[in-house]
């Protein structure tokens, strides 16, 4: 008979591994919503701040926003084992239901659900879009490290991710934006029209600098002095610089918005609202998936956390850099780390909770536990 493990007490598990976690990864929701009330209170006082900012741009690209963007990208680019796609083969299936769930699932269901809450603003509309086609590779390690996923997994998970982005977030948008609502009927007047190029460009500019640059970091440290060392060490060093540069990032964007925010309380709402359903949906689906796929608990985590995830920091770069920082997509974009944050430390606790009620066999099976239907 299969050996079966189970989490006896999740609630203890996650309050250990929390703790771990440094105070800007703890408190990072507090530490976002002070950051658009900074933005917000500077736009206010400072009238003269926004036009300055405005007035720092190459290319129409501004400079201001875009340092924050790609220094935002760099140290989770720089954390990627590049090298862990070529234990593909070790978990075929596992990453081919990724795959699956991630490029084909996730997209399609983001979509659906921006056009059922939000077919009379096509604005948010599409920057919701954006966000559902940015798949997660940053902050999924985090949450899957205190869910107790497979880490090696989640490491290969987020290589392929950051590859797949380079090579299909352009054509993706392209497609779900100009593309799909035309062949879906959905009416000349809310269809978004966008040069392939437009998105091209802020895919490279944003993402495919950091990369380059994330990639040599990580090449050179590891040559140098180990990938110990790099890990352990280099990584704790380097990656807090993500989280701030997204909040210096928020804070040039909210107060670049100014006081108009402040009177769209409304919209707010209800560009969070699919949010939070997409997220609930695809942690459901890809944890239903993984179990009865006979995945174990770390990979069914795994799986569930990449799949829910998105990568909310090419969202909103390539919303700006396409459609401008003070367009309704990219204020859209920005609603994204405000719910997504708290949404994924929500479901940690689910999925901790799932863990403690159901059984895994040591072999990957799911059985259930005596307490299920």
């Amino acid at each position: 008979m299969a050996r079966s493990v189970a989490i006896d007490h999740p609630e203890a598990t996650v309050r250990e591994v929390v703790g771990n976690l440094s105070l800007l990864d703890r408190f990072l929701p507090i530490w976002i919503f002070l950051a658009m009330g900074i933005g917000l209170t500077l736009g206010a006082l400072l009238p003269g701040l926004p036009s300055a900012l405005n007035s720092l741009q190459v290319a129409s690209v501004s400079l201001p926003i875009a340092i924050g963007l790609i220094l935002m990208m760099y140290p989770v680019l720089a954390r990627v084992r590049y090298q862990e796609l070529g234990h593909l083969r070790r978990a075929g299936r596992l990453f081919g239901v990724s795959l699956l769930l991630n490029w084909v699932v996730g997209p399609l269901l983001m979509f659906a659900l921006a056009w059922i809450f939000l077919p009379d603003l096509p604005q948010y509309r599409t920057g919701l879009i954006l966000v559902g086609l940015a798949r997660c590779i940053a902050m999924v390690l985090v949450w899957n490290h205190i869910a107790g996923g497979d880490r090696e997994a989640a490491a290969v998970l987020v290589a392929l991710n950051s590859v797949f982005q380079i090579i299909a977030y352009s054509f993706y948008a392209y497609f779900f934006l100009a593309v799909l609502p035309v062949w879906l009927h959905l009416g000349a007047g809310q269809q978004v029209h966008i040069a392939f190029w437009a998105i091209g460009r802020s895919v490279l500019i944003f993402l495919g600098i950091p990369l380059a640059a994330g990639a040599l970091t990580r090449s050179i440290g590891v040559r140098l002095k180990g990938r110990d060392w790099y890990d352990i060490v280099a990584m704790p060093r380097i990656a807090p610089l993500a989280l701030l540069a997204l909040l210096y990032t928020i804070v040039v964007m909210f107060s670049l918005k100014g006081g108009v925010i402040l009177t769209l309380p409304g919209d707010v709402l209800r560009i969070a609202l699919p949010l939070l359903v997409y997220f609930a949906l695809m942690f459901g689906v890809s944890f239903w998936w993984g179990r009865r796929s006979a995945f174990s608990y770390p990979r069914t985590a795994t799986l569930s956390f990449t799949a829910a995830g998105n990568n909310f920091e090419l969202a909103i770069a390539v919303a700006i850099g396409t459609f401008g920082i003070a367009s309704g997509e990219a204020l859209a974009a920005v609603v994204g780390p405000f719910i997504e944050v708290p949404a994924l430390v929500g479901l940690v606790y689910v999925s901790l909770w799932l863990a403690g009620r159901l059984q895994f066999r040591s072999d990957g099976r799911a059985v259930p536990s005596e307490g299920d239907a």
